[in-house]
Order: C-alpha cells, then structure tokens, then sequence
C-alpha cells in the first residue's frame, strides 16, 4: 500500500520520518511533502499513484480524484468534508474519514475569546494604545449575565455551552436535532428566529450543508437586537456575508466576530467584511492550535490501521 500525505499539517519532519519507518516494517510505502500547495497540477503529482491519501482541508475536487486511479481511502484531517467531491468518491468507492473532534476546544474557546475581545475591544484598544491614545470614555461590556444563543449543539456548540455558563451566561439554543445532554445543563432549545431575537449573542456552530448555507440570512440578522454581537467560527456559508457586511455598516447589529469566509484566507483588500465597522476578523484559526494538530494527526494515522 502506498500512503500519501499531502501537506505537513502542522507537524515536524522527524514526526513524519517515524511513521515512514513505522509503515516500512509492514511492507508499505509512505511519502509526505512538507509544504502546502492547493493547485491541481501539483496535487495530482503527489496523488497519482497513492492507494491513500491524507489531506486537510486543502480542496479536492473531481478533476484530481480522476487522475488518481487506484485511490480507495482518503483521510481528511479536518472537521468538515464540504471541500471534498464526495460524490465522485462515492462513486468510486473512495472511503473518507474526516477527524472529528479535534478542534472541539480549540474552536469553543476561540469563539468566547473573540465575544471578550468584542465586548471589551481588546483589538480595537490595542492600536489606540499603539498611537499613544488612552480609553477615553469608552466602556467595555461583561459576558456575564448576557444571554447567549448556541446555534447548533454538537460537539462544539456544546463545550461552547458549558464555557458560557461558566462565566455566567444564560445559554439558550437551536439545533435541528434536540440533545437531552444539552437540556440537562439547564438550555432551553428554540426555534431559530426566537433565539436570533432574544440572543445579546449569537454564536453559530453549524456544518456547511445545503440547508445551511446563508442559514444566516438578511431577514435572520434584522431580528437581532441593535446591541447584538454575531460570532461564526462555524463556516463561512452560513452566512450571507454581504447582507451581514451592510448590518455592520448600517449599524443594525453592534458588531460581529468572524474566522470563517466563502473562501479560505489570504482575502481580497475589497472583501466586504474587512471594509465594515465593528468586524473582528481572523484568518480561520480556530482549529489551529498546537493541541489540537497532535490530536489530529493522532485520529488521522489511526484511521490509517483501520484501513490497513
């Protein structure tokens, strides 16, 4: 069997020299690059003659799947799978394994700080501070006593959960599918446009799919409360990134933290959200912690012995 990891994840060299060896005493072959490239030519290059793949969430679609014709196993080191063509895999009996779970605290805890950061403008203070400028009078807000609307209640919505009760937030949710976990920690379970209404934040944790994308609608963000603060480190789909963009602008919502977009950063000088007031944005690094790389390289070379 030959194994192919594409990209480094985030991992060292010595890390990957071990299980080369490890995969020789079993009479396979592995090989793995450590730099990332996205562009097709160079992806089928180093799939073409692999029986499996290990890949983040650098996007693989139909025209590379076809050139590698004895592929049967792809390990995604990543949460989600919307960036791989899963139905060519299908298709061609590809199995695919994503890494669940690794990032859950990682992402929980990237999604409260960017509410600290919002309520007490860490980021924004940072650069007065820089040009010699002081508080003034600006007063920052507290999470404690705010309430808080879960949109999804996964793994991640639900480690999110029990970080805002910790500091003291009445937590409220919606999900399509109700957890009794997740009333039994005191959550009320809402219909979406209830909780977009009563929320002082909303923080969304939901999967791309087709009945998510813009989930997160002009309509749904002209409910929330003039003060709210909407917090996606889910994907960037989810939500209408324009109609967003003009509640910031027009000041219909108080601001909004976001590590996730249509596509994948470096962003265009132009994007919408980088012009709007009151934006946090971040290059998508919630996954990206020391932590959670070692937990996810663990999963994805697991999966490699259940192949085998």
């Amino acid at each position: 069997m030959h194994i192919v990891c594409v990209e480094p994840l985030g991992m060292p060299e010595a890390f990957f020299e071990e299980k080369r060896a490890f995969f020789a005493q079993q009479g396979d072959t592995f090989s793995y690059y450590m730099d990332r490239k996205e562009d097709p030519a160079t992806l089928v290059e180093r799939m073409k003659d692999a029986d499996v793949v290990i890949i983040s969430n650098i996007p693989l679609r139909e025209e590379v799947l076809r050139a590698c014709p004895k592929l049967r196993f792809l390990s995604v080191a990543f949460t989600g799978l919307d960036h791989i063509d899963l139905a060519y895999c299908e298709s061609h009996n590809i199995r695919v394994r994503n890494a669940a779970s690794y990032s859950t605290t990682a992402v929980s805890e990237l999604a409260v700080g960017m509410m600290l950061d919002l309520l007490r403008h860490a980021t924004a203070l940072d650069a007065v501070t820089r040009r010699g400028g002081s508080r003034g009078t600006l007063l920052g807000g507290e999470l404690r006593g705010r309430t808080v609307g879960v949109v999804g209640t996964g793994a991640i919505g639900i480690a999110t959960i029990k970080l805002l009760q910790a500091f003291g937030c009445t937590v409220v949710a919606y999900s399509r599918t109700e957890r009794d976990e997740v009333k039994a920690m005191g959550v009320q379970y809402l219909p979406l446009d209830e909780l977009m209404a009563c929320s002082d934040i909303v923080t969304l944790h939901v999967p791309m799919k087709a009945d998510t994308r813009h989930l997160i609608d002009a309509r749904r963000i002209a409910l929330m409360k003039p003060k709210a603060l909407l917090i996606n480190t889910a994907r960037g789909g989810v939500v209408d990134t324009a109609a967003l963009a003009e509640a910031l602008q027009k000041g219909t919502i108080a601001g909004a933290a976001v590590d996730v977009y249509d596509s994948e950063p470096p962003l265009a000088t132009d994007h919408p959200l980088l012009q709007a007031p009151n934006c946090l944005c971040l290059p998508h690094i919630g996954y990206a912690t020391r932590e959670a790389f070692d937990i996810r390289a663990g999963i994805v070379f697991s999966d490699l012995k259940i192949e085998n």
